[in-house]
């Protein structure tokens, strides 16, 4: 490497208590795999530094050491900051909301990486900017900052001065498009190849998820229950159970339901359910017999005999007809 290089995409990271593992390791992963020829991690075309006042406890409970205290911002061209599972924590980091402030007024690019993004708000940041987070938080993040114009319909959002991630393995897209635009196709392509992926989906890609417009719900309680069914898409959750797991009576949760969506949670969830076999369908080679289980139906025609009443047509002939468009 030559004296005084510079690669052109040069990434600081910052980990928040709980950080995810899939998101931070995809995005730092592809850096790394772009970087250099044979996935030998020389930091020629992208380079990383992990930052940070002291080690941090994954969600996963795998503990990382940051290489370095916080860095002069302008040393980078992005600084991610990376969450998970502490969102809900409304503290604000002083020193951590400092530091973005000034990367920020240096026109340093931040990268909010799965729940990172609710740290950035918190510095005030993200005042008339759009962002996307994941569909399991969004109805926190707009609690939290109700002035914010928050989406989970993209797997990551870039504007002029932040990029916000959902997280998971959208990160690994988002590093990607950034690879990919400051350093060349070749070298995304090289990362793709390494990753043994199929290619890279862009920002418009949507999040995978199977309800409806969750924000137009206005009740909490069934906005709960949603996320907890999105959750349980594999299991035969009953009605009760599911009041259960949100402190309410089957007779109660059937009343909101009925009155927020004009539907019974259970049928609800079967919508929800069939929506997700139709995707399995259309994006995996399994048999409809493993759908029908994967979705929580008893067997290929239980699921077939649904199927064709929510759809008006068989599971098989829905999977033919995507192939032949």
């Amino acid at each position: 490497m030559p004296l005084g290089h510079q690669p052109p995409l040069r990434v600081g990271f910052i980990l928040l208590p709980l950080f995810t593992m899939n998101a931070f390791a995809g995005f730092i992963d592809s850096l790394r795999l772009a970087a250099d020829k044979g996935g030998r991690s020389r930091q020629i075309h992208c380079s990383w530094q992990i930052m940070g006042p002291g080690p941090i406890t994954s969600s996963c409970g795998l503990e990382a050491h940051p290489q370095t205290p916080y860095r002069e911002p302008g040393e980078f061209t992005h600084i991610a900051v990376c969450g998970g599972n502490d969102y809900l924590n409304p503290h604000e980091d002083q020193a951590l909301s400092q530091y973005l402030k000034e990367a920020h007024s240096k026109g340093v690019k931040l990268v909010g990486v799965c729940t990172g993004t609710f740290a950035i708000a918190r510095a005030g940041l993200l005042r008339g900017q759009r962002v996307c987070v994941h569909w399991n938080v969004i109805n926190d993040f707009r609690q939290q900052f109700p002035k914010i114009d928050a989406t989970p319909d993209r797997i990551f959002l870039e504007s002029a001065r932040v990029i916000t991630c959902a997280g998971s393995s959208g990160a690994t897209d988002m590093a990607l498009h950034l690879i990919h635009r400051t350093c060349g196709p070749e070298k995304a392509q090289q990362a793709v190849r390494h990753m043994i992926l199929n290619g890279m989906r862009t920002s418009n890609s949507p999040q995978t998820h199977f309800f409806e417009a969750i924000h137009e719900i206005r009740d909490e309680r069934v906005r709960v229950a949603v996320l907890t069914m999105e959750q349980s898409l594999n299991t035969r959750l009953s009605a009760c159970d599911l009041a259960k797991r949100i402190n309410l009576s089957p007779r109660q949760l059937d009343r909101l339901f009925r009155q927020e969506l004009g539907i019974t949670p259970m049928r609800y969830f079967k919508i929800m359910r069939l929506r997700y076999a139709d995707w399995l369908l259309h994006h995996t080679d399994s048999s409809i017999a493993d759908i029908a289980a994967d979705c929580g139906f008893s067997d290929a025609a239980h699921l077939a005999r649904d199927f064709h009443a929510h759809f008006a047509c068989s599971p098989g002939q829905s999977r033919r007809q995507e192939k032949r468009l």
